[in-house]
C-alpha cells in the first residue's frame, strides 16, 4: 500500500491502545510501519535495481525481527534513553507487520520467505490506494482533533480517539473479506464464459478503481491469445467486449530474449507475461522481444540479430 495509508495505520495502532505501553509510541509505530520500505534507498543504483529490491528482503518474515530494531534505536536515541525498549521492540514488530500484511491484500505482493523462496505472495483485493481505506483512516486522525476543539468549546474532556482508532482498524479486514468475496464473484464469472469458442486456461482478476470496488480488470489466456476486459460486477458481462492480444509463436528469437538477465529478472516477478516481437530496421535483421506483465507498466526488452544472437537488454516504465 502507499506510505500514507502505512502511516495512518501506525498512528491508529498507537491510539487504540498501545500507547499506553510506550510514552513515544506514536512516533514509534509511524516509523515502523513505514520501516520496511527502507528498500527505497536501491534506488540510487537506477530504476531496474528498485525494481528487483523492492518489497523483497525488508518485507520478509525473517529479516521483520531487524527491521523493528531500526525504528526501536532511533526513538531512544531521540529520546536520549533505552528505559522501556523492551515494550517499543514489541510494538514495532507490530508496526512493521502491519505493513507486510497491507502490502500483501494488493496486487503487487510481497516476497514473505527471502532468502529462503522468491516467491510472490498476493491476495489482489485492493489497489496500491484504496480511497475507502483512507477515508477510514483519516476520519480516525482527524476525529480527536475535532473532538478537541469542540471539547475546548463546551468545557468537556476530549476525546483521545481509541474508539476511532478501534473503528479503522477492525474496518480494514472487514473490508478486505467483502472485497475477497467480490473478487471470487470476478473469478467465477471469468472462468464462467467460453472465449472464441473455448474455455479459459487460466483467469485473473484484479482492482481496477481505488474508490469503487465492483471495477475489476479481467484476464482470459487460451492456447493462442490473452483477452484483457473492463468488468464492472453490477453490470452484465460480455465475454466478446474483451481486448484481444495474440501470443507470438515460439521461436529461438524468444528463447535467446529470455537469457537475458533483466528479462529473467523480470520473468521472476511478471505472474501474466505479455509478449511482443517487433522487427528491427538495425541491425538488419535483428528483433526487438518486449515482455510486460499486464498488471503494471513495467517492460523488459531484449535485442537479437539474425543469428538469435543476444545484442542487448533493458528494463523501462
Amino acid at each position: 500500500m502507499d506510505n500514507l495509508t502505512h502511516t495512518l495505520t501506525g498512528l491508529a495502532l498507537s491510539r487504540a491502545g498501545l500507547n499506553r505501553r510506550y510514552d513515544r509510541s506514536g512516533l514509534l509505530l509511524v516509523l515502523a510501519a513505514n520501516i520496511p520500505d527502507i528498500d527505497i534507498v536501491t534506488i540510487t543504483g537506477g530504476t531496474f535495481n528498485y525494481f528487483q529490491y523492492h518489497r523483497g528482503i525488508t518485507h520478509s518474515v525473517a529479516m521483520a525481527p531487524v527491521m523493528a530494531l531500526l525504528p526501536v534505536l532511533f526513538v531512544c536515541a531521540v529520546g536520549r534513553t533505552m528505559r522501556g525498549w523492551k515494550a517499543a521492540y514489541l510494538l514495532s514488530i507490530i508496526g512493521v507487520a502491519s505493513h507486510l500484511l497491507l502490502d500483501w491484500t494488493n496486487t503487487y505482493g510481497v516476497r514473505f520467505l527471502l532468502p529462503f523462496s522468491s516467491q510472490w505472495f498476493r491476495l489482489d483485493l485492493n489497489s496500491l490506494t484504496d480511497l475507502w481505506i483512507w477515508g477510514v483512516l483519516i476520519l480516525a486522525f482527524l476525529g480527536p482533533l475535532l473532538g478537541r476543539l469542540v471539547s475546548s468549546e463546551i468545557g468537556a474532556k476530549p476525546s483521545a480517539g481509541r474508539g476511532l482508532a478501534l473503528f479503522a482498524l477492525a474496518f480494514i479486514p472487514i473490508y478486505d473479506f467483502g472485497r475477497d468475496l467480490i473478487h471470487q464473484r470476478a473469478l467465477e464469472t471469468l472462468n464462467s464464459r467460453v472465449y472464441q469458442g473455448g474455455a479459459p486456461i487460466r483467469v485473473a482478476a484484479f482492482p481496477a478503481s481505488a474508490g469503487n470496488p465492483f471495477d475489476w480488470s479481467g484476464w482470459v489466456e487460451r492456447p493462442d491469445f490473452v483477452m484483457r476486459f473492463s468488468m464492472n460486477l453490477l453490470a452484465e458481462f460480455d465475454p466478446t467486449d474483451g481486448t484481444i492480444i495474440y501470443k507470438p509463436e515460439p521461436s529461438r528469437a524468444l528463447d535467446a530474449a529470455r537469457q537475458a538477465f533483466t528479462v529473467r529478472k523480470f520473468l521472476e516477478f511478471a505472474q501474466y507475461p505479455l509478449w511482443r516481437v517487433t522487427p528491427m530496421a538495425d541491425p538488419e535483421g535483428a528483433l526487438r522481444v518486449d515482455v510486460r506483465d499486464w498488471r503494471f507498466p513495467f517492460t523488459a526488452s531484449a535485442t537479437v540479430d539474425a543469428s538469435n544472437r543476444l545484442l542487448s537488454s533493458s528494463f523501462h516504465y
